[in-house]
């Protein structure tokens, strides 16, 4: 039998009302929380959670405040192209959220007269919503006795029972044990306050134990290895892949671009153009691959960028063309004043630096 199968505290020991008292006293102020006796606005429940998804609040915060005010409502970013959508997303990355958003909020609005859905079971049927969202939106926005667990909960959960299995097989383990300490009242407050217990209290490092509420039942506080919790099993690092990028601006400013496929890596988003990514890219044959005829200037240094599964380094090779210049089959040219508009993901943004540099 492990130890934390020996010394698993009951749940009577683990006070909700604990930690519900200690939200009521310190959560934090994040723009898509409701005030007190205000009830939650699935939308902005839904959207916040969806854009926190990998991603820091910090990070999230203006983007928030952006997509409300353009888009009120979940109608009113239904009633839009997924094209504008992507443009104002455009550097908070993992775009396949920004697709699943706008595919999410039509079916809301074409098959549910644009009310979300209350429960787990029916939220888990709408694109871009998995099982953590759905207990997410279910908790906060209508109070429903579900338990989401993100990162921060994990750890919280991962110490709070010392669970010695790796991540992410012990996924399920965690989830059950958070389960145990949703309480049948405020579920929603407590789900936020699990989040802010580790976001601000049970860090990855320097947790402050002192000032945590469930500081007595806490095994690996007990132990003094709370620090090498969770568990994680090391990843594989992805192979290097290569490439090369071509920057061409006309002699008025306009940038040669061109939309990414529907499908795939950075779907649907604005590039420049570029050859394959590769892990065989050879550099000799580059020049092979420019979108036009032109004396070509190679910028000095690379572009590196990390995707979830692979690193990804980029040369990049500008040059300037004649007003005349016609755009190649597939791609456009883009005045200077609309190019911060565009849908770059931030690898392009990076490109276009470094050949301005």
């Amino acid at each position: 039998m492990t130890l934390a199968k020996r010394k698993a505290p009951k749940k009577r020991e683990i006070s909700s009302a604990a930690l519900l008292a200690w939200y009521d006293r310190h959560k934090r102020k994040l723009p898509w929380r409701a005030e007190n006796g205000v009830r939650p606005d699935p939308y902005h429940v839904w959207l916040s959670e969806i854009m926190l998804q990998q991603t820091t609040v910090k990070a999230v915060g203006p983007y928030y405040a952006r997509f409300l005010d353009r888009w009120p409502t979940v109608a009113d970013l239904a009633a839009v192209r997924l094209e504008e959508v992507l443009k104002l997303w455009a550097g908070l990355g993992y775009y396949a959220r920004a697709r699943n958003l706008h595919a999410c909020a039509r079916v809301i609005v074409e098959e549910h007269a644009g009310i979300f859905p209350e429960s787990e079971a029916k939220l888990l049927k709408l694109p871009g919503i998995g099982a953590y969202t759905a207990a997410a939106v279910a908790a906060i926005a209508f109070d429903h006795k579900a338990t989401p667990v993100d990162g921060n909960i994990e750890r919280v959960v991962s110490r709070l029972f010392a669970i010695e299995e790796p991540l992410p097989a012990s996924k399920p383990l965690i989830r059950e044990r958070a389960a145990t300490l949703t309480p049948d009242q405020r579920a929603g407050d407590f789900a936020q306050a699990m989040m802010d217990l580790g976001a601000t209290i049970c860090t990855p490092k320097k947790p402050a134990c002192a000032l945590c509420p469930w500081s007595e039942p806490c095994i690996a506080r007990e132990r003094g290895d709370q620090e090498t919790f969770p568990r994680k099993t090391a990843k594989a690092e992805g192979k290097l892949r290569r490439g090369a990028a071509f920057v061409v601006m006309r002699e008025d400013g306009a940038l040669l671009a061109r939309t990414r496929p529907d499908k795939g890596l950075l779907a649907g988003m604005t590039e420049v153009p570029t050859t394959d990514w590769a892990h065989d890219f050879d550099i000799h044959d580059a020049s092979a691959h420019a979108p036009i005829e032109a004396k070509w200037h190679r910028v000095a240094g690379a572009v590196n960028h990390v995707f979830t599964h692979f690193p990804l380094e980029l040369i990049v090779y500008r040059t300037q063309a004649p007003k005349t210049v016609r755009a190649p089959k597939g791609m456009r040219w883009i005045a200077m004043q609309e190019i911060d508009g565009e849908a770059f993901p931030n690898v392009m943004r990076k490109v276009i630096a470094h050949a301005m540099s």
